[in-house]
């Protein structure tokens, strides 16, 4: 199942999973910069850590972005 799959889905819960989903993620990286540690994320099947510093950095640049 894709993003646009579950968009679509008949079941309410399913339809709103992707934005829990986006609402933990977003969590997570608070934690991690509040806690200064790293968040670990797997990307292409590849464990990554992003540090508190740079989740900072991505933070700062989606605000001015928004901007």
């Amino acid at each position: 199942m894709n993003a646009n799959d579950i968009s679509n889905a008949n079941d309410p819960d399913l339809r709103a999973s992707l934005d829990a989903l986006r609402r933990a993620a977003q969590q997570a990286r608070k934690t991690a910069i509040q806690t200064e540690t790293n968040l670990v994320i797997v990307k292409d099947g590849k464990m990554q850590r992003i540090s508190a510093d740079e989740l900072r950095q991505q933070a700062k640049a989606k605000e001015a972005s928004q901007t």
